[in-house]
């Protein structure tokens, strides 16, 4: 994936604004991933015997799913790019990708899907954290 989202942004035909090219190409593969990730995590909480007991797990997976989608659409649009509206998607993604990371990592020792996912959520936190600091 990190091919074409790299492909998408050497064919803009318009300045990216100054951005650190590698680093908006790792951050929206990340939130992409990571929203995938999070969605099939959510689905596997629901599939598991003791469902009620991964009600919070579902929800900030769906949460941060959403989130992380919306983070990756806004990234991949550079026409009319707004820094301010930027580093407040990154840095809230960032905070979702953290809480969903803790609150996986408490079910990672009974779960696999928990353990993957939590995994997904620190890169992507690391990828939006990276891009904010390049953003300055």
């Amino acid at each position: 994936m990190t091919h074409h989202v790299t492909a998408m942004l050497d064919s803009y035909p318009k300045d990216l604004g100054g951005v650190d090219k590698q680093k908006l190409a790792a951050c929206i593969q990340s939130c992409f991933e990571c929203a995938q990730t999070c969605t099939a995590c959510a689905d596997a909480c629901l599939g598991e015997d003791m469902v009620a007991d991964l009600v919070k797990c579902i929800r900030t997976n769906l949460d941060c799913a959403d989130i992380c989608a919306t983070t990756g659409s806004i990234l991949s649009r550079r026409t009319g790019y707004d820094a301010n509206i930027t580093r407040s998607v990154l840095d809230a993604c960032r905070a979702t990708c953290k809480a969903c990371a803790d609150e996986c990592g408490q079910h990672a020792g009974m779960h696999e899907h928990c353990r993957v996912c939590a995994e997904a959520c620190r890169k992507c936190e690391k990828a939006c954290q990276d891009l904010l600091s390049a953003l300055g």
